[in-house]
């Protein structure tokens, strides 16, 4: 499958590693709006054409499946653009910046028959289904609740500080906490509420969120880019609690029982950076006509997206994009 890459900025280099070794891609074209940017991109990594705008790789008819590594603000424009010359698209996380948008998005791939996904990795990755299997198994008993966090050090992130591409912790670093929470409970969601520190700029420099279930769970999340945090997910039952070492790129499970004593541990499976998995997806849903991966179907993209307009509904935050 002839892969390509609208903006080749930092992520972009992630993915770039995934699929240079992933058997059914071919590594085919990139785009940037500065050809020298993407012409040395190519080089790097083995890609066969350059292009100096997104227009161009659009446009190219060899090109099958499009990853838009654009940020937030741009991601609804770029994967409508793709989408309209007939690629499928894997968008990067924040799918886009509001539901309106990825409503749009979803109706024009589902009308064209063409592939959209969202790449947030942890929905694709092995480390999701083992903890849908120790849920399954009973070994917390009966679950009731869960705490999440994602922080890293960012203020020195031009693109995180920016309200005009969509800033913020929310879009970049919420939405993994808040994932993890809709993957280990899959009700419907009765109540949000969220509050923020903001910047002087009008982005949310760290958050807290809780989610409150219909069937009585309740999820208590916090991203933050100001501070380093543990970046770990602790699920809790009647029996225990089970820990997940670094929600963002699970590294071990551990479960405990009663006395908090350790009664298991699991190791997630080798993987080249945690990228393949998604691509991985992508592939199977076009080969078999899909127009959505099962990992992270529409219906759930549009919750999430939801969720965060409800967010900053809350915090009266708007990116000048809207």
């Amino acid at each position: 499958m002839k892969f390509a890459i609208l903006a080749p900025g930092h992520i972009a280099h992630s993915m770039a590693r995934a699929v240079s070794e992933i058997e059914k891609i071919e590594r085919y074209a990139v785009a940037s709006r500065d050809y020298g940017r993407a012409a040395d991109f190519a080089e790097q990594w083995g890609f066969e054409k350059a292009y100096g705008s997104y227009e161009e790789l659009a446009k190219d008819p060899q090109v099958e499946l499009v990853y838009v590594a654009s940020p937030h603000s741009h991601h609804y424009e770029h994967a409508r653009l793709c989408l309209e010359h007939g690629k499928h698209v894997l968008v990067e996380k924040a799918f886009t910046v509001n539901a309106r948008q990825a409503k749009k998005l979803i109706q024009l791939s589902e009308e064209k028959g063409l592939l959209l996904a969202e790449a947030i990795w942890t929905r694709y990755m092995p480390s999701r289904k083992m903890i849908d299997e120790l849920l399954a198994e009973g070994v917390l008993g009966n679950v009731t609740s869960l705490t999440a966090n994602l922080g890293y050090i960012l203020p020195h992130v031009e693109r995180m500080q920016s309200p005009e591409l969509a800033g913020g912790a929310l879009l970049d670093l919420g939405v993994y906490p808040i994932n993890f929470a809709l993957m280990a409970f899959q009700g419907a969601v009765k109540e949000v509420n969220a509050s923020a520190i903001m910047s002087p700029r009008g982005v949310d420099w760290m958050n807290s969120i809780t989610l409150t279930f219909a069937d009585g769970k309740m999820a208590v999340l916090h991203s933050d880019m100001l501070a380093q945090t543990d970046r770990q997910g602790v699920i809790s039952g009647d029996k225990g609690y089970l820990e997940v070492q670094n929600i963002n790129n699970c590294e071990e499970i551990r479960v405990f029982n009663l006395e908090r004593k350790m009664t298991a541990c699991y190791q997630v499976p080798p993987q080249i950076n945690g990228y393949e998995y998604e691509v991985l997806s992508c592939i199977k849903a076009i080969e078999e006509g899909r127009t959505e991966c099962e990992e992270m179907p529409h219906s759930q993209i549009l919750l999430v997206m939801e969720l965060l307009d409800t967010i900053r509904e809350q915090w009266g935050m708007v990116y000048p994009c809207e």
